[in-house]
């Protein structure tokens, strides 16, 4: 199926080929640094960046998407896999991993069918960057432990931080010392030299010191033997579906969105747009093969994916170069890799996931929006305090509410005209000589109204009638794309009540499926064609016209 790679041509191949390996230079060590996260073994790892990998590089729709596994879902799947396999047992947590890949495949290629690549806009930012920033946290205090050579049994966030400090005594120095090297090491490529593979050199730096300074002798442990050769067939444990398919489908959706999200954000210039259904199928797709043969969940990582673009991408046979890296470290370089310090690839992990915490974010959004900087925070805590897979569910709950909040609590706007023009905006001090008409109250509601938010906006409109005492209200329609049964009704009464007044409503740029639905409605027949018009500026004229017909007259 290579052919039908899109945009393939022959002078590309030698820039895919270098982007291919520059990127198995980052993958391939940050993989094997996630499958621990996971608690799986680093050759699940391997696995995950080989098969996933080959399956997107044929059906996917995205250059430069590089698929294997990310930080967030190595701590979704280490948390899913704890609560089916609380013993830890190797050969229950590989079946149960491959089970957990396989049902995430399987929703992926469910909501494929079902058009569902929507969701992929169903976190909001703010949402999403709390959600993730609780993520790292975790991520980073799950891995200290093995930064400082010490053990204990874990449990939830705060339970994790109280046993860490109580146990800070038993700190190895050898370890915290290849620790703290390699995280030096990594942070000072990352803001010095940024091009480089830092995580190929830090896990060559640290199997090079294992091997040279016998650092097991002196306590430091080490990854251990990783078997050579192909994945093998693993047959997923049909009696683990009722326990894991809640945690599958929470997983599905972060893989869909971190991989969506990744697609867009590298999309090239005059490149096809990644198309999300297909998206959905081809990462799907990938997670069944790969679960078959013993990789935990993917999806396209933001981080990878960067480093492929800006190595020069250009189609997605660097994704296949990457993943045949991936295998060939499989093949020939197991033993070697044996012999890398466990502290390295807890310094890979930290220094990889601390880049989901942005302060910088949190800043931004307090600054644009509290509110949405509160959902953040919900989000954040989520995480934190509830546990990872729980956390998608408060971030998902918490984007619904904001999602309401939102619709129930629409915009309503004043409007004058800028001096000299057609042209009408919200009042607002900045534009203090902007045009008023005595007696023609001009408003603009914005968004789809509807019975939840009806209410709303009359409440923000009645307190404008009682101080403006207009002849005349001019509500423009231009924002609102629909108008709901309810909301009409609403509309229709406080028609009569300005009538009782001695007021007048007129309805003005009506889109035509609002306007539809005032004609077929008592309303249409009550303001007829005189009091539905094209625009702001003709119910200005019209006003302006019927208030100097009276003073003409004297």
């Amino acid at each position: 199926m290579l052919e039908r790679l899109d945009g393939d041509r022959g002078e590309w191949l030698r820039l895919d080929l270098v982007a291919g390996l520059t990127t198995a230079a980052v993958v391939v060590p940050k993989a094997m640094a996630y499958a621990t996260v996971a608690g799986l073994p680093v050759e699940i790892g391997l696995y995950t960046a080989f098969v996933p990998m080959v399956i997107y590089a044929l059906l996917g729709t995205s250059r430069p998407l590089s698929v294997s596994t990310t930080t967030t879902l190595a701590i979704l799947t280490g948390t899913q896999l704890a609560l089916v396999v609380p013993s830890g047992d190797p050969a229950a947590l590989l079946s149960a991993s491959a089970t957990l890949a396989v049902l995430v495949g399987i929703m992926l290629i469910l909501a494929s069918v079902l058009r569902l690549g929507v969701v992929a806009s169903f976190i909001s930012e703010p949402v999403l960057t709390g959600f993730k920033a609780g993520i790292g946290l975790v991520i980073v205090l799950d891995q200290v432990p093995k930064l400082l050579g010490i053990h204990f049994e874990k449990g939830g966030f705060l339970q994790n931080l109280l046993a860490l400090v109580q146990h800070l005594p038993e700190t190895s120095l050898v370890t915290l010392a290849v620790g703290v090297a390699m995280l030096v090491i990594l942070g000072g490529m990352e803001r010095f030299l940024p091009r480089a593979p830092a995580p190929l050199v830090a896990v060559g730096l640290g199997i090079a010191a294992s091997g040279l300074f016998a650092l097991q002798a002196h306590g430091v442990e080490t990854v251990g033997h990783i078997p050579s050769g192909l994945p093998a067939f693993v047959a997923p444990d049909f009696d683990l579906i009722a326990q894991l398919w809640p945690g599958a489908l929470g997983i599905a959706l972060m893989s869909f969105t971190e991989s969506i999200a990744a697609a867009r954000a590298f999309a090239g210039p005059g490149e096809p747009r990644p198309a999300p259904n297909r998206e959905l199928l081809a990462t799907g797709l990938g997670n069944v093969a790969g679960g078959l043969f013993g990789a935990m969940p993917a999806g396209g990582g933001t981080s990878q994916t960067a480093v492929n673009r800006r190595a020069g991408a250009r189609t997605r046979v660097a994704g296949l170069v990457t993943a045949i890296a991936a295998l060939a470290t499989l093949i020939f370089l197991a033993p070697l890799m044996g012999l890398m310090p466990q502290a390295t690839m807890a310094a890979v992990v930290i220094v990889y996931s601390i880049g989901l915490i942005q302060p910088a974010e949190f800043r931004d959004i307090l600054r644009i929006r509290s509110m949405e900087f509160v959902w953040a925070l919900v989000a954040f805590a989520g995480v934190v305090v509830l546990g990872t897979l729980k956390g998608i569910l408060v971030a998902v709950i918490v984007s619904l509410v904001a999602l309401a909040y939102q619709a129930a609590h629409p915009r309503l706007y004043v409007l004058g005209r800028k001096p000299g023009t057609d042209v009408f905006r919200p009042e607002s001090a900045t534009h203090p000589d902007d045009e008023t008409f005595p007696g023609l109250l001009m408003v603009r509601p914005e968004g789809r109204i509807f019975f939840a938010n009806a209410q709303r906006i009359g409440e923000q409109l009645l307190p404008l009638i009682d101080a403006a005492e207009p002849k005349v209200v001019a509500m423009d329609f231009s924002a609102v794309p629909d108008i709901e049964y309810s909301a009409l009704k609403m509309l229709i009464e406080g028609e009569e009540r300005l009538r009782e007044r001695g007021a007048s409503l007129w309805l003005v740029a009506l889109n035509p499926e609002v306007l539809r639905m005032v004609q077929r409605s008592p309303l249409g027949e009550t303001l007829g064609r005189e009091r539905m018009l094209f625009n702001l500026q003709m119910a200005v004229e019209r006003y302006r016209s019927q208030t100097a017909q009276p003073e003409e007259n004297r």
